[in-house]
């Protein structure tokens, strides 16, 4: 796969996941994080991962169990897993499937806890699914020495193509949205996913 990956996070409902996959997403998140308004049951996230057939399903955590993680992947069948809290690297190293380990802004301290882990880079103090913005510039270090990012927290179909322009010429590993592409009741709006993936691909292209 080429160019920056759009992972649509926080799927509720199982057309919204087929609306994601038919506008060409690359990965979509599952919630099972506990008291969120997007966290899901075994049941509708297997419905979910039915109609996701051709992208990558991710599994999203925090702080959870051993227990909790391999009940989940046990029955949802997934390509990876996002921890969202404040999981150590042995963690990271434990499991057998590839990690997306989410860090608050551009913390040099943490990312380089998670050497050669793909890193998502949130709000530096509003965790996800809030949809608050920040300075997305400044992953640019990061990304300059290789890491492997993934740009989240506050973006929409009208800043993303803006926030990869601001990176020069640089692109990160993906970007990640939620909040940005939802309409009524957490439902994911497939105007808007439509209007962000176009978004991506633009910034994308006059990088």
């Amino acid at each position: 796969m080429s160019g920056v990956r759009i992972k649509v996070c926080g799927i509720i409902h199982p057309d919204d996941a087929q609306a994601a996959v038919d506008a060409g997403v690359d990965l979509i998140g599952l919630n099972f994080v506990p008291g969120t308004p997007r966290c899901l049951d075994l049941r509708r996230a297997e419905a979910i991962a039915a109609k996701t057939a051709g992208v990558e399903r991710v599994a999203v955590f925090r702080n959870a169990s051993w227990e909790e993680i391999e009940r989940v992947i046990r029955r949802v069948e997934v390509e990876r897993v996002q921890l969202h809290g404040d999981e150590p690297p042995e963690d990271v190293e434990q499991l057998d499937l590839p990690v997306i380990k989410a860090v608050r802004g551009a913390d040099r301290e943490a990312v380089e806890r998670y050497p050669g882990t793909i890193l998502l880079l949130d709000h530096p103090t509003e965790g996800g699914g809030r949809g608050r913005a920040w300075n997305w510039s400044e992953a640019t270090p990061f990304i300059d020495e290789g890491h492997d990012v993934i740009l989240a927290g506050g973006l929409d179909p009208e800043n993303v193509g803006q926030v990869l322009a601001d990176l020069g010429d640089l692109l990160p590993w993906g970007v990640d949205v939620a909040t940005g592409v939802e309409g009524d009741a957490y439902r994911k709006d497939p105007a808007k996913i439509a209007a962000f993936i176009a978004a991506v691909r633009r910034g994308e292209a006059s990088t």
